[in-house]
């Protein structure tokens, strides 16, 4: 259930907690107690009264991570088939964020593998982190690194260094919305040659929680535009439905669009995952 603080005329609570004002900075309360109307009092190592309109976050404090906000998912993708011929394919994709004070650490990865009578036929993982620093509650600059392998492609190695600023339009209990650009410097390596250039990009980050919270929306995609006349775009996106069975396990649905657009000609890969995941 979700409450408007113009809907609480005051509150009160005998546990401690973490307050998040207007900005960045924490204040550990031993307790709350009530005030007058659209107020509360806060008692810890200083006693005042707040408006509660400049309360952004209300949080007990845990061990270890304090007043650091953990987030995650990991979905998981198991596929065996038995007829004229044997495939079994595994894929589990997951992402993680740690938000402190003025920086977030977002960090992601995939990994699938894939057999076909006993003889390996995908064998791929990819991995980014990123690092944000907030300069107001809105907008922040980021530094991120990506490596992915594939065994079987022809470009069998990629890393990609960018930087670059970014605009959080809100992040509350009911999701997210971020645009990222950057610019970024990309390596390929193959077995015939390596080709190293410049792309400027513009990334979307969006999660959306509906029917309560029961049913999540997620979406992310990057779209890169390569400073060479060779790639006019590559496009990297990911849609999702995540439906909540208890606390921890959501039953998943994701589809992957990636697109590479070159002068006469337009390559797409689609992959769909349909699993079991967990949440927190």
């Amino acid at each position: 259930m979700l409450i408007d603080w113009k809907d609480i005329d005051t509150l009160s609570s005998d546990k401690p907690l973490l307050v998040r004002r207007s900005g960045f900075d924490n204040e550990r309360s031993e307790r709350l107690s009530a005030a007058g109307s659209g107020m509360v009092r806060v008692q810890g190592e200083r006693e005042y009264t707040l408006p509660l309109a400049q309360i952004k976050r209300l949080v007990p404090p845990r061990p270890l991570l304090e007043d650091r906000l953990w987030e995650g998912n990991l979905d998981a993708k198991l596929d065996m088939k038995r007829n004229q011929n044997d495939v079994d394919e595994w894929k589990l994709k997951g992402n993680t964020r740690v938000e402190h004070g003025r920086w977030r650490h977002v960090l992601s990865g995939e990994l699938e593998r894939e057999t076909k009578n006993d003889r390996k036929v995908e064998d791929n993982w990819e991995l980014e982190y990123d690092l944000d620093r907030f300069f107001t509650e809105h907008w922040f600059w980021r530094v991120g690194v990506e490596q992915a392998e594939d065994e079987f492609e022809t470009v069998d190695r990629q890393r990609i260094v960018g930087t670059g600023p970014g605009y959080r339009f809100w992040d509350d209990e009911l999701g997210r919305f971020d645009l990222i650009g950057q610019f970024n410097r990309v390596r390929l390596e193959s077995d015939v040659a390596d080709l190293a250039f410049n792309t400027t990009s513009l990334e979307l980050d969006y999660k959306r929680l509906l029917w309560g919270t029961r049913l999540e929306f997620y979406a992310n995609a990057q779209l890169q535009i390569p400073h060479i006349e060779e790639i006019d775009y590559v496009l990297d996106s990911e849609f999702g439905l995540r439906y909540r069975l208890n606390q921890w396990a959501r039953l998943s649905l994701l589809y992957e669009l990636d697109q590479l657009r070159a002068p006469g000609q337009t390559v797409s890969d689609r992959h769909y995952l349909i699993g079991i995941g967990v949440g927190w």
